[in-house]
């Protein structure tokens, strides 16, 4: 990861053998205005990606205009970083953030293995469907997982046992069990039961 400064002069501390990049800041003074018209585009969805990238590159060559983009984009990822090498509780939470994230993606590998991740329409429109099919499974297994956790905490506390909001926190909702499905529901399943909770234990000598 690169470190990026203004002034290479200036007496930064720790950070001078860290921060060997310069950023030029009067590239972004001098195209502010450009580059807010650009992203007000973007946001109300009247600008063209054709147009976009006619402003963005000159055949193989950058245009000014995106060489600020890239000293702003320099400027966002110093202060990151030095935010995150700062606060222990910001790298808790981005780390807490991507787990959640890959935990997400298992999912999906295992949910879309018949065609191992693999997208097989050849028109945009198909990839689309499978895209949104996928989405809708997951989704629905989380739904399941939020509501059957709910479930057996409702059972603890109903049967006297500490629920403590710091546990709560930390259960999984992307967690699966690989097996086999079936949809010949049971009758008490047919009028919007549950399936019995497992509320036996087993002790080990």
């Amino acid at each position: 990861m690169r470190f990026w400064r203004i002034d290479r002069e200036a007496d930064d501390g720790v950070l001078n053998d860290l921060a060997t990049h310069r950023i030029r800041p009067q590239h972004i003074v001098e195209h502010w205005d450009d580059m807010l018209r650009i992203a007000g585009s973007l946001t109300m969805g009247s600008c063209h990606i054709e147009t976009l990238m006619r402003t963005l590159q000159r055949g193989n060559q950058s245009t000014k205009i995106a060489r600020t983009f890239h000293n702003f984009g320099q400027v966002i990822k110093t202060l990151f970083l030095l935010n995150y090498l700062n606060d222990e509780a910001y790298r808790r939470r981005i780390l807490t953030q991507r787990n959640c994230g890959e935990g997400r993606h298992r999912l999906v590998r295992v949910v879309f293995h018949g065609h191992r991740g693999e997208l097989r329409q050849r028109y945009r429109e198909g990839q689309e469907d499978q895209f949104m099919v996928l989405g809708l499974v997951v989704n629905a297994i989380i739904v399941w997982n939020t509501l059957s956790m709910e479930q057996a905490l409702d059972h603890l506390r109903a049967t006297g046992h500490a629920v403590l909001g710091s546990d709560v926190a930390r259960l999984a909702l992307l967690t699966y069990v690989l097996g086999r499905s079936t949809f010949a529901l049971q009758e008490p399943i047919t009028q919007n039961a549950w399936h019995p909770l497992n509320t036996t234990t087993t002790s080990q000598g």
